[in-house]
């Protein structure tokens, strides 16, 4: 049997020598897609046996090059960074997929950013080998570059076929994102200083031995920076505006991975290097901040891309609440509520893009009767739906339930405020989604045509019988239906499988307290 540990470098290797071969293959669409499909269907499989051989047999680890982990680069795969990778490399196989089958369909690439454009396969490859990135690396400065990495392949996709509105988002992303960059290599640097290491396993031993004051300046400019990234409120104004946008592909993978290595980093960071939860009080307030700002926002939105956008900033305040009480059941349940939360918010993006290829827009005000038009996406958009309300048996439900265990295990009066803040914001969700669904699913037809007339606005609404022949002839592409139906079972199939997969994630909260068992694994044996 193959050591699962040779595999650990594949998740980052495979999508950059696939970068690398779809470049070459500029032009030819047939050979850009079936490397792309090949490669990230090859790291789906190799995600898994890590996840099985972290689970097994313990934490896998490689030096790059066999040097120290002071000199070099180190790759890391505990349960928590095997369950991500799966669930990341899963939803942008899906993605991938998605925008193939839209690419099929439609020759006008800059409407549907689909895989026509010779730039979209390459830099998709690179995007998630940026996110592997993020969850392998073993150190400071490694982790930097995978956001790097993130950051450009991100702002070509966000800025696919060049529309001003485009443009302007893009802007708006890359000057906030830069600002957390910065703000992060100025941290790395002022951490190297203090301790002469980057590497995650050294600075867990060497942090303890500064001044508090030190490591309290050091804890929080590397927090700021994560929260930039996993747009933690007040830093959550760029990503409404950057996301609705994009192309329904792009949009997607963003909302489902982008905001989560910047959540990924605060796990990593709160358990390995700052342990002592002298932070937890703010990130509990800034979670309850998150999840009531952001649904709040949702609530005051007409339009379907803009609120599940809103929705995404909110849910980072569960994923904040858990990592913030403090106890092994809170970081459980975050866990586990992020890889629910990646394949959720990805597949209603998908679903949003098939309710404006069929209606022609995402707009509430435009749509209408899809559900006696299109049945089967009215039952793609309900489940996923419900479930990002945490209606029960859906594993919302059964994250957000671990998530209020662990605040009234916590005891405090700020984590029963966190409790209170949870119900009532998956509460507005379900209000808010209702709406969405209200609007585009039950009422009377009704859709958007181009309007030929030269006013004011982009669209015509018709209403009626022309509504639904308008709908009618819009056929959805297969290759776009399948794909979306895959990431809706996934999500499904988390509800059915959430006992073995608390047991994982139970099992990663405990590893990730675990301090030593991290150090030793990465520094044992190692030249120095």
């Amino acid at each position: 049997m193959i050591d699962p540990g040779l595999l650990v470098p594949l998740p980052v290797v495979l999508p950059l020598v696939g970068a690398g071969l779809t470049v070459v293959a500029s032009g030819r669409q047939a050979i850009q897609r079936l490397v792309s499909t090949v490669v990230l269907t090859t790291s789906v499989i190799v995600s898994a046996v890590l996840l099985w051989g972290a689970h097994t047999r313990g934490t896998l680890v490689v030096h790059a090059g066999g040097w120290s982990p002071a000199d070099g680069i180190v790759l890391v795969v505990d349960r928590l960074s095997g369950l991500m990778l799966l669930v990341s490399s899963t939803v942008t196989l899906a993605v991938m997929l998605y925008s193939i089958g839209q690419g099929r369909a439609s020759d006008d690439s800059e409407h549907d950013g689909g895989a026509p454009l010779p730039i979209f396969h390459p830099t998709m490859l690179v995007l998630s080998a940026g996110v592997s990135t993020t969850f392998l690396s073993g150190d400071l400065f490694h982790l930097y570059v995978g956001f790097e990495m993130l950051l450009f392949a991100s702002f070509v996709l966000l800025t696919l076929g060049g529309t001003a509105s485009r443009v302007r988002a893009g802007a708006n992303y890359v000057v906030v994102n830069l600002l957390s960059s910065l703000l992060f290599l100025v941290a790395i640097a002022l951490v190297y200083a203090a301790t002469g290491t980057v590497n995650l396993a050294e600075l867990a031993g060497r942090l303890d031995a500064l001044p508090p004051g030190q490591q309290g300046l050091l804890h929080g400019m590397l927090l700021l920076g994560f929260c930039i990234k996993a747009a933690v409120f007040p830093m959550s104004g760029w990503l409404p505006d950057s996301y609705p946008t994009a192309p329904a592909p792009v949009t997607a993978v963003f909302a489902g991975l982008l905001t989560k290595v910047g959540v990924y980093a605060m796990i990593r960071t709160q358990t390995l290097l700052f342990p002592d939860g002298r932070l937890d009080a703010l990130l509990m307030w800034a979670g309850l901040l998150t999840m009531l700002v952001g649904i709040l926002g949702a609530v005051a939105q007409d339009d379907i891309k803009r609120l599940i956008s809103f929705t995404l900033v909110s849910h980072i305040g569960y994923l904040v609440f858990g990592i913030s009480v403090g106890n092994e059941a809170g970081l459980s349940s975050a866990i586990f509520y992020t890889a629910h939360h990646i394949t959720i918010q990805t597949a209603l993006f998908l679903v949003t893009g098939l309710i404006e290829a069929r209606g022609g827009s995402t707009s509430l005000s435009h749509l209408g009767g899809l559900g006696r038009l299109a049945p089967g996406l009215a039952l793609l958009f309900f489940v996923p739906a419900m479930n990002l309300a945490g209606i029960p048996p859906f594993s919302g439900f059964l994250g957000k339930v671990g998530l209020i265990q662990a605040g009234v295990a916590s005891g405090t009066w700020l984590a029963y405020l966190l409790v209170a803040g949870s119900v009532i914001t998956s509460l507005l969700t379900l209000y808010a989604i209702s709406r969405v669904w209200g609007r585009v699913f039950w009422r009377s037809p009704r859709a958007a045509v181009p309007d030929d007339d030269g006013g004011d606005d982009d669209v015509l609404v018709v209403t009626g019988d022309d509504a639904a022949q308008v709908v009618a002839e819009r056929r959805l592409a297969l290759g776009t239906v399948l794909p979306t139906t895959l990431l809706v079972a996934v999500s499904v199939a988390i509800t059915v499988a959430a006992g073995p997969l608390y047991e994982i994630t139970d099992a990663a909260a405990g590893q990730l307290g675990d301090r030593s068992g991290y150090t030793t694994a990465v520094l044992q044996g190692v030249p120095r």
